[in-house]
């Protein structure tokens, strides 16, 4: 074994430049690759918490039947009570309450049917970026607080300013007809302006009295940034809810499947153009393996002649190219984490996001992810490509015939 090694290496450097070039050209695929991956999953990882922060949260814990169904009388009894055992029990303080229902809101010119959400203040600014959006007078101050905040859309709709008073009326729980009117304290501007324009907020308690729901509420909203511990978070907060067999806990991707089915797509189209770039490096190192192969049809016509039997030169040939890829991409891999850990560390800002993200209360830093699966997906895709493009160079052996083979130059 130690005589083949010896003779694969030898071998590989014969033509050190032609070996150099084709070790480079592995190594900056697979770097990068694993800088590509890694960026795009970190492209996805700001996508998902941008989108859940503004309103869904990670996790909510809802009454079954109320996703598919989002009736008033689908209610959570007690759910500033059970919010706050959730909190007290986990440690997590970004747990908040939220009831909902449906509503004409008026101003002194015009009309619009809406959401209308109430909320518990003091812990709606831990699971959602709503409170930092507030781009005119100021956010609500408590649960029972008779006030509202309206998006900059709906502002611009009903032609209204923090200070005036919104007309609410809808139907409550009972069947009574809900209605107040409500000042409003702020104006927000999330960056979407279908949320923008759908959504009001008032206190809880407020909710709650106009809308004849007593203690309940609709939905428990749960926040986290760190997203890959979803699974584990979910199964704390089914274990707290586990007495009530009508609540349930979903997901963010059961909440917004849109987001997860255009992070899928975007990820085959990703890579779709990687395996494009490896195709590329496939055939350049086909052709360096080819060239080898060809150059040493002499040399093999002499092994030949001598009693080395095809199997065992085909296997030299593989062994060589697996020495090859083997060394190239290590080095490329290690490239490739060594940028993406420089990046997670310090952050990758784009010309123009520092403005966008300030104005919508979101990151500007994009931080690649360094996962099992950003790290080896790509060199190992190289790899298995590589290895079967030596494939066709070693088995062209099978066919050499001694003498001719001796009499090529």
């Amino acid at each position: 074994m130690n005589t083949t090694l010896n003779f694969a290496w030898r071998n590989i450097w014969r033509h050190p430049r032609r070996t150099i070039l084709t070790m480079l050209a592995i190594a900056f695929g697979a770097a990068l690759l694993v800088f590509s991956i890694g960026l795009q999953l970190g492209q996805y990882d700001l996508m998902i918490k941008g989108s859940i922060s503004i309103y869904q949260g990670l996790l909510q814990v809802q009454k079954k039947g109320y996703l598919d169904e989002p009736k008033i009388r689908n209610d959570i009894k007690d759910i500033q009570n059970l919010a706050r055992t959730i909190r007290d029990k986990t440690g997590i303080k970004s747990i908040t309450a939220r009831a909902n229902g449906f509503a004409l809101v008026s101003s002194e010119q015009r009309s619009y049917g809406t959401l209308i959400t109430g909320v518990e203040p003091e812990y709606e600014k831990l699971v959602s970026s709503i409170p930092g959006t507030i781009k005119e007078g100021r956010y609500l101050l408590s649960d029972d607080s008779h006030e509202v905040i309206i998006g900059k859309s709906l502002a611009n709709n009903l032609r209204i300013k923090t200070g005036d008073e919104l007309t609410l009326m809808g139907s409550g729980r009972d069947g009574s007809i809900a209605a107040t009117i409500l000042p409003v304290s702020g104006i927000y501007d999330s960056g979407s302006k279908e949320l923008d324009r759908n959504l009001i907020q008032i206190p809880i308690k407020t909710f709650q009295e106009v809308f004849s729901m007593g203690n309940a509420g609709h939905a428990l909203i749960f926040y986290h940034d760190e997203i890959k511990k979803e699974h584990f978070f979910r199964q704390q907060l089914q274990q707290l809810i586990a007495d009530n067999n009508q609540l349930l806990t979903l997901s963010w991707d059961q909440l917004q499947p849109g987001i997860k089915q255009a992070i899928e797509l975007d990820y085959s189209s990703g890579w779709f153009m990687y395996l494009v770039l490896v195709a590329i490096i496939t055939l350049s190192i086909l052709n360096t393996f080819l060239m080898s192969v060809l150059e040493r049809s002499r040399e093999f016509g002499i092994m030949l002649a001598l009693g080395y039997k095809p199997f065992n030169i085909a296997k030299l040939v593989m062994l060589e190219a697996l020495i090859l890829t083997f060394f190239a991409l290590t080095l490329g891999t290690l490239a490739g984490l060594a940028i993406n850990v420089y990046f997670a560390v310090y952050g990758l800002t784009f010309e123009g996001m520092e403005e966008i993200a300030q104005m919508y209360n979101m990151s500007a830093t994009l931080h690649p992810q360094i996962t099992f699966e950003s790290i080896l997906i790509g060199p190992l895709v190289i790899f298995i490509f590589t290895i079967l493009s030596a494939l066709y160079p070693a088995m062209k052996i099978r066919h050499l015939q001694p003498v001719e083979a001796m009499r090529k130059i």
